[in-house]
């Protein structure tokens, strides 16, 4: 039995985690301070002696002697991290520094979550690992890319200088229950709206391309690099779904299987939105022997069921 701490526990991801990695005989510690999490993701797993619940900042230092870390801790959504991009910048680089010295102390292995947003607005496309990307540094969207790519740089440092034993996944969209109705992302938007009959806002006019990944393929994503043996092999790799939709199709099959009455608006395109996002699972496939197998109905209509409960 390993001893795990998830950072961001209480999250959409993270609460996903904390239940297989339960589920997998492991002991685990959800650390969060439910700026986006919530108590209601992870209320069914407080009964299970084996899992922990902490209320924590991950800017704040934390100590406790555990084998993993899983550092989830950031708001992921353009609404929650642009609320407070100076505190979106802290939890990235300073939940980073915190946890790669909590790691260095206890000699952990411990795992990042960082983005598809590292790519900007990419140039090259599928993107793949060795791409640099097109970030803009100054826009509403930096604190959290900028912040990401700097976790990235302090996790490579760690291992370089300190041998810490670390793993990097680029996450692309992910998807599925638990997800905040209100985070702004295009699939709870979607279908938010569309349960309710509401118009159903499309940004630009809807040609821009977004891939879309289950949650259950990218726990299995992260849990398959962090049992990855190759310590050489830190990442980062690219986890998500290479299956590219335009967001008007997405919009439209949401529509189609909530039976919505639904129309479809256009909005003008917020600044530095990616024109394309579509990951190359290249590497995943060859190191991990992974990639996804929830195909995007299956796993819309899995997300819808959920969407419907919590909204009524």
């Amino acid at each position: 039995m390993k001893r795990i701490l998830v950072t961001g526990g209480a999250g959409f991801i993270g609460s996903h985690l904390c239940e297989k990695l339960l589920n997998d005989g492991n002991d685990v510690i959800a650390l969060d301070n439910f700026f986006t999490g919530s108590k209601k993701n992870i209320v069914h797993l407080l009964d299970n002696h084996f899992f922990e619940l902490v209320r924590h900042d991950v800017t704040m230092p934390y100590f406790a002697e555990i084998d993993e870390i899983y550092n989830l801790a950031c708001p992921a959504s353009p609404v929650h991290y642009q609320y407070n991009p100076i505190k979106t910048v802290k939890t990235s680089v300073l939940g980073a520094i915190n946890m790669l010295g909590l790691a260095k102390r206890v000699n952990a292995k411990i795992f990042q979550a960082s983005t598809s947003e590292v790519y900007g607005d990419p140039e090259i496309h599928p993107q793949p690992e060795s791409y640099w990307g097109n970030v803009n540094p100054l826009g509403p969207r930096s604190c959290y890319d900028e912040g990401k790519r700097v976790a990235e740089t302090l996790f490579m440092n760690y291992n370089f200088q300190n041998k810490v034993r670390i793993k990097i996944a680029r996450i692309f969209n992910t998807y599925g229950p638990n997800m905040h109705p209100n985070d702004g992302r295009v699939v709870s938007n979607f279908i938010v709206q569309a349960l309710q009959n509401k118009d159903i806002t499309v940004y630009g006019d809807g040609s821009q391309t977004r891939s879309f990944q289950y949650v259950d393929d990218l726990v299995a994503g992260i849990i398959s690099l962090m049992n990855n043996t190759d310590e050489d092999f830190t990442g980062p790799v690219n986890i998500g779904n290479p299956g590219e939709f335009t967001i008007l199709e997405l919009a439209e099959k949401v529509i189609k299987l909530t039976n919505s009455k639904s129309k479809i608006i256009y909005m003008p395109l917020p600044q530095d939105d990616p024109m394309q996002r579509k990951p190359d699972i290249t590497l995943a496939k060859e190191k991990l022997n992974w990639e996804p197998k929830v195909n995007l109905e299956d796993g819309l209509m899995k997300t819808i069921e959920y969407f419907d409960r919590i909204i009524k």
